[in-house]
């Protein structure tokens, strides 16, 4: 029988921030890779990174080896991101793909052991956001888009154990945030996290992060002010009641 498949990882205990697109995830990484013991590398897309089992004698081989095609793209995913640990010597690896929230019951049975942040910021902040950074886009399938991520997220929440951040909160008190998030990933919080334009993050290219001037600046801005109820269409009620943006009906 093979073992089983949380004794197969190089990485037993991964770190997996779960958002919809749009929230700042791309913020949220630099400052956490800028920790001496955290790597937080660009978008992975672990998802993409599939296995072809191209003959009737691998499959055989794999068959009498006890690996299904699942179990191979997971020990592929796995030594990718031991590698982001061996090529910096940290201790702790980050993977901040927003598509990862679509297969969150995935990295679950990937990694039985993995450890959650969940970073919400306001829906209709999403939505504008996601709307503007594609005008090329029908907004319909913008929309669908949203709406799927944000019930996705609102499902991990109510599964999975993790420490939910809210993206207003860590432009506004970055500090406090990043102090709970160390205690959550049991490392020591560091103040250079803050200062996250000191150090290296990789490049800051569309497809793999966001790419705008307020990510390149290396400091962390203030947000928004917050959308009023009222602004709020019917779409998203629901899911900004759920994330504590707005009141429940009682």
């Amino acid at each position: 029988m093979p073992p089983k498949p949380s004794l197969n990882r190089l990485v037993p205990s991964p770190v997996f921030i779960l958002s919809s697109i749009r929230s700042g995830s791309t913020l949220l990484r630099c400052i956490l890779d800028t920790h001496s013991k955290i790597r937080a590398p660009h978008e992975m897309h672990l998802a993409d990174l599939e296995v072809q089992l191209t003959s009737p004698y691998i499959e055989l081989a794999m068959q009498a080896s006890g690996l299904e095609k699942d179990e191979i793209e997971h020990l592929l995913w796995d030594r990718m991101l031991h590698r982001e640990l061996a090529l910096t010597g940290k201790d702790v690896v980050v993977d901040k793909t927003p598509g990862n929230l679509l297969l969150w019951r995935r990295l679950t049975a990937c990694w039985p052991q993995a450890r959650y942040i969940f970073l919400l910021r306001h829906p209709l902040h999403i939505l504008e956001s996601a709307l503007a950074g594609k005008p090329e886009q029908d907004p319909a399938q913008t929309w669908h888009l949203v709406i799927t991520y944000l019930r996705e997220l609102e499902d991990a929440r109510r599964t999975l154990n993790g420490i939910t951040v809210r993206y207003e909160d860590l432009t506004s008190a970055a500090e406090k945030i990043t102090r709970e998030i160390c205690t959550h990933l049991d490392v020591p919080w560091e103040p250079e996290m803050l200062n996250y334009g000191a150090a290296d993050h990789g490049p800051f290219v569309q497809g793999i992060g966001d790419f705008t001037e307020n990510i390149k600046s290396g400091v962390v801005m203030p947000g928004r002010s917050l959308p009023t109820d009222a602004d709020v269409p019917d779409s998203l009620v629901e899911t900004c009641r759920a994330f504590g943006y707005m009141e429940a009906h009682l």
